[in-house]
Order: structure tokens, then sequence, then C-alpha cells
């Protein structure tokens, strides 16, 4: 099989806003957008009515396997996407950007973002491991940015600020200590220490720097943490209440041997239960992604806890997704059983938050890579399928870096820009769909294994529709 190229390829400019500037304005807010009115959609079910685990009236739907011919096309996106990550880096502070113009000769951008190197230490193993760079090489470059995180980047309680100058990790914008990017961050840190577990000072650096978490603080004497805090004004009001990406916040929490968490925390977060054309599932009123960040890491597969199979639950949600995205077809035309797939991403209005069910934010037909990528642990024929649309179809839409933030084919937007975390959610479950290698390299860290014991985690045998 010829091995797909992912190369530059020029576009249209499209009008941005600053990420940071609205996610400053939405923070919290995702979770109470108003519900649209669709046909298909019934409102969530009331606290009374909630059943749990999430069954509904139509079975699970079935994942199939990954293809062998589907491994070269993902052995190439994964290089390209590990590119980003090592090209877009400070090599002294290990800091990675938190999105990168691929249409220009050189990206001059120097804000990093914490979330996108958390992002980048686990793309270092998995570049490693697949041989993309020398061991020699990856671990200089880890042992280099977890020394820069222990010693040199600003943080409060042991968490990190949102943004920061890659170059000096001088805080930027103004932005918030923020408990979710601290998360991500810390997971790539204990991916490292497992994968180099035979080196010393990535253990020591590691344990120094996970340990330094302070989680009772953020969590302010109550069992609901908060999204971040600011030096001019403290902690910011909106908290981690809903079901989204805070699993990964709560387990790592409750994973501390320092600073834990108690284990009544895991039990203070609603799950909400949504129902969508007979499908069941636990979730919010947020983009897709939040069924996705928690599971790069943590592995959910054949586990549950007093509520719910969260990994049945992801594949729940996306085939809901994806079938919301059929139903927009009739005024969406590019929307397909091979081109689906909306969640927060740049747009022509700049960054948006998007997606549904139920309909959140000005869908406009755009298409979002990272959407399919995220999801191909979950549904891999399905995933697949629109990846290689998007690849075979939209050359316009290919990069050095892989396949651009978003698009829109109904306008022939395409957007100038890649983003760390859209990139990384990317790499990490295209590498979990075929392997499972940062699965099982980063559960064999005490934290993370402590932290799902105590959230009551429990081994048992999916329904077998749900296996197959």
């Amino acid at each position: 099989m010829k091995r797909p190229q992912f190369d530059n390829r020029t576009d249209r400019k499209g009008a941005r806003n600053s990420r940071r500037k609205l996610l400053r304005q939405m923070a919290g807010l995702s979770l109470a957008l108003p519900l649209s009115r669709l046909p298909a959609l019934e409102t969530p079910l009331a606290d009374e009515e909630q059943s749990y685990p999430p069954a509904g009236p139509a079975p699970y739907p079935t994942p199939v396997p990954l293809q062998p011919a589907d491994d070269g096309f993902l052995q190439a996106l994964e290089q390209a996407c590990f590119l980003f990550f090592w090209e877009q880096a400070n090599p002294t502070t290990g800091l990675i950007k938190d999105r990168c113009n691929v249409r220009v000769q050189q990206d001059t951008s120097n804000v990093a973002s914490i979330a996108s190197s958390g992002f980048g230490l686990t793309a270092i193993c998995i570049g490693e491991k697949r041989g993309f760079i020398s061991r020699t090489d990856a671990r200089l470059r880890v042992v280099k940015s977890l020394s820069y995180l222990w010693h040199k980047l600003p943080t409060h309680r042991g968490f990190f600020f949102h943004f920061a100058n890659i170059n000096t990790g001088e805080r930027v914008w103004e932005s918030e200590v923020s408990s979710v990017d601290t998360a991500i961050l810390l997971c790539g840190v204990l991916m490292c220490r497992q994968h180099f577990f035979e080196d010393r000072d990535i253990n020591q650096l590691a344990h120094a720097i996970f340990d330094r978490v302070d989680w009772t603080w953020i969590s302010e004497d109550t069992s609901i943490l908060s999204m971040g805090w600011t030096p001019e004004y403290g902690f910011i009001p909106s908290r981690w209440g809903f079901y989204s990406e805070l699993m990964m916040i709560y387990l790592l929490g409750m994973g501390s041997a320092s600073h834990p968490l108690r284990s009544d925390a895991w039990l203070a977060w609603k799950r909400t239960i949504f129902d969508y054309d007979g499908l069941r599932y636990v979730g919010s009123f947020a983009p897709l992604f939040v069924h996705q960040y928690s599971q790069a890491w943590f592995d959910f597969r054949n586990k549950k806890d007093h509520y719910a199979d969260y990994f049945q639950n992801s594949i729940v949600a996306t085939d809901a997704h994806r079938l919301f995205c059929l139903s927009l077809n009739e005024q969406f035309s590019d929307y397909s059983n091979a081109l689906w797939g909306i969640t927060a991403s740049d747009s022509v209005r700049g960054y948006v938050i998007w997606g549904g069910p139920p309909a959140t934010g000005p869908i406009d037909g755009t298409v979002v890579p990272c959407a399919a990528g995220g999801s191909l642990p979950f549904m891999p024929t399905a995933a697949m399928r629109v990846l290689r649309t998007m690849h075979d179809h939209y050359p316009n839409a290919r990069c050095r870096y892989g396949l651009v933030d978003a698009f829109n084919p109904l306008t022939g937007w395409y957007d100038t820009d890649v983003i760390g975390i859209d990139v990384g959610i990317t790499m990490l479950m295209a590498e979990n769909a075929r392997t499972a290698f940062v699965w099982e390299t980063f559960m064999k860290n005490p934290e993370a294994q402590r932290g799902m014991q105590m959230a009551g985690f429990q081994p048992y045998t999916p329904p077998p529709s749900a296996q197959d």
C-alpha cells in the first residue's frame, strides 16, 4: 500500500479571534448553552429519572477494529502530528506552542500552552516507540522539559498558568492557573516517567512535579473543583461540576500521595443523561472532545464505577454525534457518513465552541478533523472513513502537521493553523486505537491506579454487543 503523505498546500486566509480571549469568556459557560430544537432530541432526563449505567432502548453501537490497510495511513498521520510537537517546541524550555500557522515559511508566534506541552511529552514517548526519533534525543528533550517545569516555570500551589512565553516561561495574557490544563500536562509528565522508567533523572523530576500539586487547595474546601485561579481575582467562579473532561482532574487528585482529594469528590459531580435517536449516554452541553480527553491517558475499557462504563459511554456519545451531523445534511450538504465531526475549533469567525447534540454554537458546515481523530478508539471504522475522506478529497486541508484545524467545504474556507491540543488528541487516540500503548504505559503509574481505585472502578465484562 502506498503510504499517504501529509504535505503542505496553500489556502485562503480566514478571520480569526484570539482563542485565549474566547476561552476566558467561555470558561464554565459551555455547560449551560441553550438547546436547539431538533426533532430527534429529547432533553436531558430530570434527576429523579436518571438511571445508571446509561443503557438505552437501542443497543450500543458495535466498534469494528481497524483493518491492516489503515495502519500505514495512521503511521503517516502520527508522524506528521509528531513533527508539530518536535518542531514547534523550544528545545531548551520544552514548552510547545499553543498553535502554529502552517501556511507561512516560519511561524513566529511565541505563546505556549501547558496542555499542548502535556500532549507533546506523550507524543515524544510515541515518537520514540515508533522510531520517529532516537531514544537519546527523546530522553534529552524530556529531561530538559521536566527540569524546566520543576525549576523555572512559574506555578501556584503546584498548578501551572494556562499560557506562557515559549522562550521565557513568563505568564502571558493574564491567563489563569488552570486545573484542567495542569492535569493534561501532568498526564504527559507521568507518561514520560513510565516510558523512561529506568531513567533516574526523569523519575525523580516527574515525582517532584506531580507531588508539588496541592489538589486540596483547588477544591477550596468543597468537593467540586474550581476551574482555576488568578492572582488578580482569586478563584474562578466556574467549577467542574458536570460530566466533561473533568475525569482526569479528579482521578489525578485522588491518586496523589502528597495532597490527595477525598474519594467523595468523585461522587460530587453530576452525570446528566442524554437521549438522542434512541441512544442514551452521560453527556454535557459541550463539544465532542469532552468524551475524549480523559480517555487519551486513562484506560476505562472493561471497567465501570457505580454509575457507568465510560468507555462504552463514549462510543454511544460518538455515535450520537455522528447521527446528529447526518441530521444536518439538508442544511449543510457536506455532512455525510464519510464527512462528519464538529468540536471546539477554529472557524471563519475565530475560535468557537460548537458541536452537538444538542446543537451548540454557530454551526455552518465546518468540519473538524480532530473530532474524528479523537474518536478512533471508539468508532474505528467510522472515524477512519472520515479521515481518509479529508485526506483524499480535500488536498487544501493537508499540511505538514497532518490536517489543518478545521475547514468548510461549502464555502472553500481552510484554516491556516493547527492547534496543539487538537493535533495531540488525534495522535494519542490513533496510537491507542492501534496498540493501546498510551493506555498501557500510563496506567502503570501508581497515581493512576490509586485514583481509579478510590473512584470505585471495578473490572467487568461488557455486553457482547459492545465487544464484537
